[in-house]
């Protein structure tokens, strides 16, 4: 079976996916607190810009990929009109079944019933040029064959729509020592004290240094199938925001 990364480690790629099941399953309860400490609430501010560049409009149709708690989703919600406008669709997803019914409920908290699927973003469940937006906030790292996923994300969605991608990338030079320091040290003690999981908050740390920064990450869209990638770099490039678009 082929290798691939687990944070540092080198794995089956089988195994990654059951390794990362267990992260989430172990963080979920936590995840919004947390996500408020690590970033120190900026996690709400790069959400935010995300989707203010999804211009989501009444009626369109969007699935939120690797959904969590379902921010980003309540977000399209009220902007297509889900609800009271007849063609409006909005779908949260997850691989994680711990992830998902955590964000489900915090959905229907808020009084909004939003269909609720879980699967794999390599084999997205839905017909060609079917979606107007999909987004994945701080999911793609996480997933073994990001090609794939990316590829499938673009079959999914119409001419002229929007793939949003938010993610962990490479800060500048100028703050990459503290940053190392604040994500090896402080995380890690973070979720032990938080979230009793030390271990889980370490691969997390350790997967953001794996993905690719933001050029590489550009050059995957383009060659999966996207013919315009657009990317915004945030906060000293410590996250970046790619939007690929389908002609």
């Amino acid at each position: 079976m082929s290798q691939t990364h687990f944070g540092y480690q080198s794995v089956d790629e089988k195994e990654k996916a059951e390794k990362v099941a267990e992260v989430f399953h172990s963080v979920a309860m936590k995840y919004d607190v947390m996500n408020d400490l690590m970033s120190l609430g900026m996690h709400r501010l790069w959400k935010k810009f995300t989707i203010a560049q999804a211009n989501v409009r009444p009626g369109q149709k969007v699935l939120d990929i690797a959904g969590g708690t379902g921010d980003l989703a309540a977000a399209f919600a009220k902007a297509t009109q889900w609800g009271e406008h007849p063609d409006a669709e909005v779908w949260l997803s997850d691989i994680n079944a711990s992830m998902l019914g955590v964000g489900r409920d915090r959905l229907l908290d808020r009084g909004l019933a939003l269909p609720a699927i879980q699967f794999d973003a390599e084999k997205i469940p839905f017909p060609n040029n079917y979606f107007d937006v999909v987004s994945v906030a701080f999911g793609l790292r996480n997933m073994t064959h990001k090609e794939a996923a990316l590829g499938e994300m673009a079959r999914v969605i119409k001419a002229g729509g929007k793939v949003l991608v938010l993610e962990f990338s490479k800060p500048d030079a100028m703050i990459a020592p503290i940053y190392d320091i604040y994500s090896f040290k402080v995380l890690p003690w973070l979720g032990d004290k938080v979230a009793k999981d030390a271990a889980s908050y370490q691969y997390l740390a350790e997967s953001i240094r794996m993905h690719p920064d933001a050029d590489a990450l550009k050059t995957m869209m383009l060659g999966v199938g996207f013919d315009q990638v657009d990317t915004h770099r945030m906060t000293g490039g410590i996250v970046a925001l790619h939007i690929g678009v389908k002609y």
